[in-house]
């Protein structure tokens, strides 16, 4: 395609720059994460490419030094194509194989641009293709990500959520179902519940991962292998499990791994249902800490900043803000990764680069919001027991515990009847004489409420 300038201090050559020239979208290229575990995709079939003496071993030795530094995140700066480029990844692939062999060249002592002694096609790209290259990338990238970063942030506040329930197990406060008062339960049992959501979230996390064991290498450019041992992806994927610690195996259909991106959607989707956990606790915890005059205020939230440039003394919710719009981000993310599995016509899926992008955007933000959110939020939490005492007192819901001596019509006259009045259940059912004050003290006491049957 003629010649092509490029920087000095570039490692990269003329395909890479073409490419930079191409798509100038969005100013950012693709995620480290994912450029790294390119490097260790290329150091695994520059392995195994040397066991099936495919490559000889003193050219396998460069590709290896190489590719290790690209996997250490030594050259990641030598990786400047947009996500938005081919849908294919190939420029990125491309610029993988530029710039090992590039540096395979300075290792040797030969100028870069040589392609002495290793060539970026036939020995760096050796038995590959984009098209099996990226989208195995695309699933090492993510499944990292997901056991090293967000499943140990889920853990740690799953954690603190727990030791907050065990703190509160005493604390008796009202329920709260539609937004209205319900019957009474524990503050802990209210926040045993937050952490069980934040139990499953992790498992959903690991079955993510799970989904993202088969890997497409060894199909080449449309599933049939052409051009590469038939042994090549097994050795490449033993390789890749033994560097990271996680699970990985051929694609039982190299078809389906290369034209469909299902696994990607499906991930997708536990990363939407992960952040609707976290959102869901964000906004309790800011609704039960909200005042602290005016509001409920069974909760006190840390004060981490001044929340207002004009009302002294204002404190807000802001670490429940942050976390809610991580998770907003997340969704929206998830979503471009479902619609993006859509676009897989025939042999291949060309939405690569952007689902490496979202996924590992996603998985980023969640798992640094829960971190900050378990450590300047939860781990600050403090209740207000006479607060959460006071609603419990004032609340007609305690009703519901009479259904059984009153019946469920009768029950609803003695609550309206309060309400109306000002006064309190106890009151109305005295003077109508309903129940005697042994019983109505037994009946309404609401912590038995909040056990039925323990005694």
């Amino acid at each position: 395609m003629g010649e092509m300038t490029v920087p000095d201090d570039a490692l990269y050559g003329a395909s890479t720059q073409r490419a930079v020239l191409n798509f100038p979208v969005s100013g950012r290229p693709l995620p480290e994460a994912f450029i790294r575990s390119l490097g260790l995709v290329k150091l695994a079939c520059a392995q195994a490419n040397a066991e099936l003496g495919r490559l000889a071993p003193e050219l396998a030795g460069l590709v290896e030094q190489a590719a290790r530094e690209v996997a250490d995140g030594r050259w990641t700066a030598q990786f400047p194509v947009d996500v938005f480029q081919t849908g294919s990844g190939t420029s990125t692939n491309t610029n993988a194989n530029e710039v090992i062999a590039n540096r395979c060249s300075q290792l040797a002592g030969q100028p870069i641009g040589s392609r002495r002694p290793v060539h970026p096609n036939d020995h760096v790209n050796l038995g590959q293709s984009s098209n099996d290259v990226i989208p195995t990338t695309l699933h090492v990238s993510v499944a990292v990500a997901l056991h090293d970063q967000l499943a140990p942030a889920l853990e740690q506040l799953a954690a603190g959520l727990e030791q907050k329930a065990a703190a509160f197990d005493g604390i008796i406060k009202i329920g709260r179902t539609h937004l209205m008062d319900a019957t009474p339960l524990t503050l802990g049992q209210e926040f045993s519940g937050y952490a069980a959501q934040v139990r499953k979230a992790v498992e959903r996390t690991r079955r993510a991962g799970s989904v993202l064991g088969e890997l497409a290498i060894g199909g080449t450019a449309v599933g049939t292998g052409l051009n590469t041992h038939p042994e090549f992806a097994a050795r490449v994927c033993r390789r890749l499990s033994a560097a990271t610690g996680l699970s990985f195996r051929e694609a039982a259909n190299h078809f389906e791994a290369q034209g469909a991106r299902d696994d990607t959607v499906e991930v997708a989707g536990q990363l939407a249902a992960v952040a609707t956990t976290l959102a869901k606790i964000a906004h309790d915890l800011r609704w039960l800490g909200s005042g602290p005059r005016a509001g409920l205020g069974e909760l006190r939230l840390p004060a981490t900043q001044p929340g207002s440039s004009i009302m002294p003394g204002k404190v807000n919710p802001v670490m429940s803000e942050m976390l809610v719009q991580a998770c907003l981000y997340a969704q929206g993310l998830a979503h471009a990764v479902v619609a993006a599995g859509r676009e897989g016509h025939f042999e291949l899926n060309a939405t690569l680069p952007l689902q490496a992008h979202c996924l590992l955007e996603a998985v980023t933000v969640l798992a640094n919001g829960a971190k900050i959110f378990a450590e300047r939020c939860v781990a600050g939490l403090a209740a207000d027991e006479v607060r959460c005492r006071e609603l419990v007192d004032r609340s007609l819901m305690l009703v519901t515990a009479l259904n059984p001596y009153l019946g469920y019509d009768q029950a609803a006259a003695v609550a309206k009847e309060a309400l109306a009045t000002g006064r309190t259940l106890r009151e109305v059912l005295l003077e109508r004489k309903l129940l005697d004050a042994a019983t109505l003290d037994r009946v309404l006491d609401p912590r038995r409420m909040t056990r039925p049957g323990a005694d």
